[in-house]
C-alpha cells in the first residue's frame, strides 16, 4: 500500500525485453535507497512494482503483458520521468489516500490552465472509470493523491479538473506532461468496494 504522496522524481533507464514482455530498469534518482531490499514493493508512476535487482543508481523490475496494457509504462521511453513511492509502514502518516498501485485505467490531459499560482489540470477518463470519479474525492494520477475539484459527463465517461500546487509541480514528474499525455488513473477504492456491495445485494443467496 502506498499513500501517493511521491518520495521522488526518477526516470527509465532502459527496457530489457524478456520472454514476451520487460524489466525496466529505473534510476532512483532521490529516492532513498541505502535499505532497498530485493522483492520489496516500489509505486513507479502509480504502478505497484517489484524490485527483483538494484545497484548503485536504481532498481529493476518485471513488467508483465497485463500491467505493459494497462498503464503507460509500456510507452515510457528511455529517460523518461517517473514518479517514485515507497510502500508505506505502521507508522506513516497517511497524507494522501490509500493507494494500492494497481492501475484500473489510462486518462488523457485535456487542458492545463494557470490558477494564481497553481494549474488547474483537465482530464478525461473513459466510461468504466467515470462512475468512481467523485467531486472533492480522492484520485490517484501517475501514482499522486489529488482532490478531484469538478466532474462533468461525457458521451464517452467523463473529465474532472484538479489543481496542481507549486510544490507538486516541483516534486513530481508533472512538469513533464503535457496536453495529450496519457496518464496512470487509480481510482478511490472506497469507490469500488461500495459498489461491490451494493450490486452484491442483488446476487442469489448461496444455499445454506
Amino acid at each position: 500500500m502506498f499513500t501517493g504522496l511521491i518520495e521522488a522524481v526518477g526516470a527509465l533507464r532502459v527496457r530489457e525485453p524478456r520472454d514476451g514482455d520487460l524489466r525496466l530498469w529505473i534510476d532512483a534518482g532521490s529516492l532513498p535507497r541505502a535499505d532497498i531490499a530485493l522483492g520489496e514493493s516500489i509505486a513507479v508512476s502509480g504502478v505497484c512494482l517489484t524490485v527483483v535487482a538494484f545497484d548503485a543508481d536504481g532498481f529493476a523490475a518485471d513488467v508483465s503483458n497485463e500491467t505493459l496494457s494497462r498503464t503507460t509504462l509500456g510507452a515510457l521511453a528511455d529517460g523518461a520521468a517517473v514518479n517514485l513511492e515507497r510502500a508505506l509502514l505502521p507508522t506513516t502518516r497517511l497524507g494522501g489516500h490509500l493507494v494500492s498501485g494497481h492501475v484500473d485505467g489510462l486518462g488523457t490531459v485535456l487542458a492545463i490552465d494557470a490558477d494564481a499560482r497553481s494549474l488547474r489540470w483537465r482530464f478525461a477518463v473513459p466510461r468504466a472509470l467515470a462512475r468512481y470519479i467523485a467531486q472533492k474525492g480522492s484520485v490517484a494520477i501517475d501514482g499522486v493523491s489529488l482532490t478531484v475539484n469538478r466532474v462533468e459527463d461525457t458521451a464517452d465517461g467523463a473529465t474532472f479538473e484538479v489543481n496542481l500546487v507549486p510544490h507538486t509541480m516541483e516534486h513530481t514528474a508533472f512538469g513533464a506532461a503535457r496536453v495529450g499525455t496519457q496518464v496512470n488513473i487509480e481510482v478511490d477504492q472506497v469507490a469500488r468496494y461500495v459498489e461491490r456491495l451494493t450490486t452484491a445485494a442483488s446476487f442469489p443467496r448461496a444455499r445454506e
